[in-house]
């Protein structure tokens, strides 16, 4: 078994954790999960794990079952206990990245978790992270010491929409000024989708102590079709006001795409919108399908695009020495 890698899957992360090694071509080694009374739990790998690189699927979203903090603690424990069992590299496969929303300081005596959970990871003897839309990728690759392989479902989503609206004059809208990065990447993949070019425009906004404000909407959108696109929907506040802004600038249609909804209260506020007409988004934080289809009307609006063989094959480019820059180019990518 020595040099044979072993991919671990936390019991809270089961189902995309299964999906993702099913696509890695890896079976999920047998790992012991304990809960006892007073809340503490133990983590035992049951395979040797001496001299075999250990990977670790977790997504950090939050369950009524088990919350962020100690999702994040549980990973920290495997990795630690992989580390004394031996394993000659660790790697954490997480595709949702939780608090990387506060990734520097704003005001006075912030706080900045991204720097924080990269040095508790890396502490924990973390030789690697593969994570998805992360909100800053700049800031995560200067918050870890350790190889950083960020993934996007910014070609999804581009194949996505590419397919719905081939014949719609189009226009991507970034929600606020911080995601124009992310809108222009995502036009990039349209157009070349499309074999076109769109338009791109963005909106206006301030947060300070939790209040939202809004400005004007800059860009062309009159009688387009508008795609806002997103890292996170929370609450889902920004999303449905710049929605608002887009149908009151006279948008044909307007659709959403968002790749992480770690709550399913801002997924319903969005879905309840009457400005949004389709919802795109991935199962990067592990919700299952049956209770997404369970939204009141999801049918015919809610599309729900799955991470699981973005992240297989991201593991066996790595695996394989490949490199990972065909995967933020185009979707589907052939593995070779």
């Amino acid at each position: 078994m020595q040099g044979v890698p072993a991919l671990y899957c936390l019991s809270e992360s089961e189902s995309i954790g299964s999906a993702i090694a099913t696509h890695a071509n890896l079976p999920l080694s047998p790992l012991e999960e304990r809960r006892f009374e007073s809340g503490e739990f133990k983590l035992r790998p049951l395979e040797s794990a001496r001299g075999r690189p250990a990977w670790v699927v977790q997504t950090l979203a939050a369950s009524a079952a088990v919350p962020t903090a100690e999702r994040l603690v549980r990973l920290l424990f495997l990795l630690f206990g992989l580390k004394d069992a031996g394993a000659s590299s660790l790697t954490a496969v997480v595709p949702y990245l939780a608090y990387a929303r506060k990734e520097r300081r704003t005001q006075l005596r912030d706080p900045v978790n991204t720097r924080y959970v990269a040095q508790l990871l890396e502490v924990a003897g973390l030789s690697r992270l593969v994570a998805l839309d992360v909100h800053n990728p700049a800031a995560l690759d200067n918050a870890f010491r350790v190889p950083v392989d960020h993934l996007s479902a910014m070609p999804m989503f581009a194949q996505h929409f590419a397919r719905r609206w081939s014949d719609a004059e189009m226009t991507v809208v970034s929600p606020d000024p911080g995601g124009i990065k992310r809108a222009q990447i995502f036009r990039e993949l349209l157009q070349r989708e499309l074999g076109r070019e769109t338009d791109i425009a963005f909106i206006e906004k301030r947060r300070a102590r939790g209040v939202l404000t809004t400005g004007a909407l800059c860009g062309a959108v009159a009688g387009r079709h508008v795609v806002v696109i997103d890292d996170l929907c929370a609450s889902g506040a920004t999303l449905c006001h710049a929605a608002e802004l887009g149908v009151r600038a006279g948008a044909r249609r307007v659709d959403v795409a968002v790749t992480h909804t770690p709550t399913l209260d801002g997924l319903l506020a969005v879905m309840a919108s009457p400005n949004i007409a389709h919802v795109a988004v991935t199962d990067s934080v592990g919700l299952p399908r049956e209770t997404l289809a369970a939204i009141p009307g999801a049918s015919g609006r809610l599309d729900v695009l799955s991470i699981a063989p973005l992240f297989g094959l991201a593991i066996r480019r790595i695996l394989d020495g490949k490199p990972m820059a065909p995967l933020l180019e185009r979707w589907p990518v052939e593995d070779r």
